[in-house]
């Protein structure tokens, strides 16, 4: 793919609009951003940029830049805007940045993709790898944007890349090595608009897939399961359910790898993450790492030695008795639901945020049964009210520190209070870990108040 003297706009200017100009000048691209901040909260960021001759227009998009481009690359999480569309109808070319890093990268690609556990999935998957003494790295929505690695890639690296139906959105020839389909749920509406386009995106990552790649795919999950008739790809599936015969399942309180032999990896009550839905994300990456050669006494180590991520089911502490949990990464229903079921007492579960077209009804059986009472806050609070209505006491918060207040005041000895909100964070925070991090802290304030530590 040649670069030089191309025009190219890079559309949003966080993480990877920052890769993209470290790379892009470096192939004799001529660069522009368009960033729909105004240039005031950007001018410190920006500065060090437009003194290595990138181009920026702030405070909203342009038509004309989106005409004038010979190649667009949209940030992931940018939505279809409608400059994009008249754009790709022009004829202009858009491709996400795994699209650009792909066409130039060396090494092997393990991609994790679903609407839940792709983070946990993909750090456990490059903690396998690289104590095994492989040349892993951790790229994508996780970790360092792909591109970054293409200059140092060599052919015997592996780039573990977690990856979001935003950037499949815009990848024409994007392919991996190994593939991982966790699982599917409603996700996105706001940006796909129907969860069959959701969907759509998301197969793009597994229907490139010749005879000598492999996809490990959720078998209790029809939908991803489906996929096993359309890929080209060795395939290995992950089960509570069923044994399948190549792939990886529970027997007896073990995971097991089944594939020509069976071989237990770890008992289910040593895995140090709570949930059955972690039984399945270690299953994926163990799956990968096996796929990579690693005996099962390497994955078995890495496993156990494996910390839950920050804003993942994150035990914050416990006052007086009330347990606080963070899950802030928790911006889906079916998330939000995982959660739940992660623990065997009273949950005061606080929701809400930027809504994604999600139909929260699907928490009424879960709340009733599993919380004593929810919170509510942020843009959706109306909306999931009106869902949860009739379920259990609800009580509305604006903000974090009155929202931890109420979830304690609600909560009795030995009770969790969760954040697993169901939502994004963009209607008060710049992002997830942003909220994650407020929370934790009104949490140790709430403790701190009186002067008492907690237990």
């Amino acid at each position: 793919m040649e670069l030089r003297d191309k025009k190219i706009l890079i559309v949003g200017f966080e993480r990877t609009g920052e890769a993209l100009c470290r790379f892009l000048p470096a192939r004799g691209a001529r660069v522009l951003v368009t960033e729909k901040k105004p240039e005031a909260d950007l001018a410190a960021r920006i500065k060090p940029w437009k003194e290595r001759g990138i181009s920026f227009e702030t405070g909203g998009h342009k038509l004309a830049s989106f005409l004038d481009a010979d190649l667009i690359i949209p940030s992931p999480g940018v939505p279809p805007l409608p400059e994009i569309m008249a754009a790709r109808e022009k004829g202009i070319p858009v491709i996400s940045e795994i699209e650009l890093a792909y066409r130039f990268l060396k090494g092997k690609i393990a991609a994790v993709t679903g609407s839940n556990g792709k983070s946990t999935t993909t750090t456990l998957a490059h903690k396998i790898l690289k104590e095994a003494g492989l040349k892993a790295h951790l790229a994508g929505n996780i970790g360092t944007p792909l591109v970054s690695f293409v200059e140092k890639s060599r052919d015997d690296h592996i780039y573990i890349t977690e990856i979001s139906s935003f950037q499949l959105e815009y990848a024409d020839t994007f392919k991996a090595d190994v593939a991982a389909f966790l699982n599917i749920s409603q996700n996105h509406l706001d940006w796909h608009k129907t969860f069959e386009a959701y969907f759509d995106a998301k197969k793009k990552l597994f229907l490139r897939q010749g005879g000598s790649d492999a996809v490990i795919l959720n078998r209790d999950d029809p939908r991803v399961w489906s996929l096993s008739r359309e890929s080209a790809a060795r395939v290995y599936a992950f089960s509570r359910k069923r044994r399948p015969a190549r792939g990886a399942a529970l027997a007896g309180g073990w995971i097991v790898l089944r594939d020509g032999k069976e071989e237990r990896l770890i008992g289910t009550s040593h895995i140090p993450l709570p949930g059955a839905h972690n039984q399945e994300n270690v299953m994926a990456a163990a799956l990968v790492g096996h796929l990579f050669g690693v005996p099962a006494a390497g994955i078995r180590r890495s496993v156990l030695s494996f910390k839950a991520l920050e804003h993942r089911l994150e035990d914050v502490l416990t006052y007086r008795g009330v347990r606080f949990v963070n899950d802030s990464k928790a911006t889906t229903v079916d998330a939000t639901l995982k959660a739940l079921a992660s623990f065997d007492r009273k949950i005061v579960l606080i929701l809400g945020g930027r809504d994604k077209g999600a139909d929260f009804t699907l928490l009424r059986r879960a709340v009733r049964s599993r919380a004593r009472s929810v919170v509510l806050i942020g843009e959706a609070a109306g909306k999931i009210e009106a869902a949860l209505r009739g379920t259990v006491p609800l009580a509305s918060a604006s903000t974090y520190r009155e929202a931890v207040r109420l979830g304690f005041e609600k909560a009795r000895a030995g009770d969790v209070v969760l954040l697993a909100p169901a939502c994004t964070s963009w209607d008060m925070f710049k992002n997830f870990e942003q909220r994650g991090r407020t929370f934790k802290s009104e949490v140790r304030r709430l403790a701190g108040r009186d002067g008492r530590k907690g237990s």
